[in-house]
């Protein structure tokens, strides 16, 4: 088998930020699929899911939304910007630089965490025929797992300001796994995670204009039982943000692959191939031959 194009290259986002993209197509790709990635997680990290799709016959773009790795300004601490940025400017870009590398594809998205939060707040969001969510779920603390609570209020209430009031910004490594994160973006995760309605509350004054309401591409979003996160609990209150959205939650265990952990980014490390074929036919044709849902 031909082994994929892969091209790096920049794009700007809608206000003119400079994003790090990753195109790996096929050579002549039938489906064109955007990969909106969760939080403090590189472009990088979705490279051995991306191939297998190219393998496939899919041209897939993966990005680094602003302040993370590759879009990652110098002076991190000076970087102003908020959560929902990703959401409004750096998403719609990607999906443009997406469209104009595959033109005349159906273009189909998955989105990891809270690249399936943010889908609503892009004004190009009907461009998207189809999505897959891969532990998308209310990331409200009380409706986590028990367990997982102790280690996330130390996040917000000691790490955290630690963090910043020593560097500025958000040190990636150790207790927090993930990049580097701006202020911006912690402060409102942790103002969305201390309230049981997350940010659903919000949608009503504070985030607006947004399109949550207007999403009418059908989700199919998968979940696994061993993730603290998104759970059987908290999928489906998240997905109560795209009312018009056909929706269903696919609950999956990691015996069902085989694998000895999922959790909450599991689902794109290695061994997850038979979950990707899942997400493949979904993407492509709605997985008709597909297993059951629930």
């Amino acid at each position: 088998m031909r082994e994929p194009a892969i091209s790096d290259f920049t794009a700007p986002a809608a206000d003119g930020f400079p994003l790090s993209m990753r195109l790996i197509s096929a050579e002549r790709p039938t489906l064109a699929v955007l990969v909106s990635s969760g939080t403090g997680f590189p472009k990088g990290f979705y490279d051995r899911f991306a191939r297998h799709l190219a393998g496939k016959g899919a041209a897939v773009l993966t990005y680094d939304f602003r302040g993370i790795a590759g879009s990652r300004p110098e002076d991190l601490a000076a970087m102003e910007m908020d959560y929902p940025d990703w959401g409004r400017l750096d998403m719609p870009a990607a999906l443009d630089a997406l469209a104009a590398a595959a033109p005349g594809l159906p273009v189909v998205h998955v989105g990891h965490s809270v690249g399936g939060h943010f889908l609503g707040f892009m004004p190009n969001h009907a461009r998207l025929a189809r999505h897959a969510f891969v532990s998308v779920g209310s990331g409200y603390w009380g409706r986590h797992h028990r367990a997982y609570n102790p280690l996330e209020l130390f996040f917000w209430f000691g790490y955290g300001p630690w963090s910043l009031l020593r560097r500025g910004y958000i040190r990636g490594g150790g207790l927090w796994a993930g990049t580097d994160l701006p202020r911006g973006v912690w402060r409102t995760w942790r103002r969305w995670c201390l309230k049981e309605a997350y940010f659903r509350d919000e949608l009503r004054d504070r985030l607006k204009p947004h399109h949550f309401e207007a999403v009418s591409a059908p989700i199919r979003s998968w979940i696994f039982t061993d993730d603290p996160i998104a759970t059987p609990v908290t999928s489906p209150i998240l997905l109560e943000v795209y009312p018009n959205a056909p929706r269903e939650v696919v609950v999956r265990s990691p015996a069902d692959y085989g694998v000895a952990r999922i959790g909450h980014e599991g689902a794109f490390r290695r061994g997850m191939e038979p979950l990707w074929d899942e997400m493949f036919a979904w993407l492509r044709d709605g997985g008709r031959d597909g297993p059951h849902c629930r």
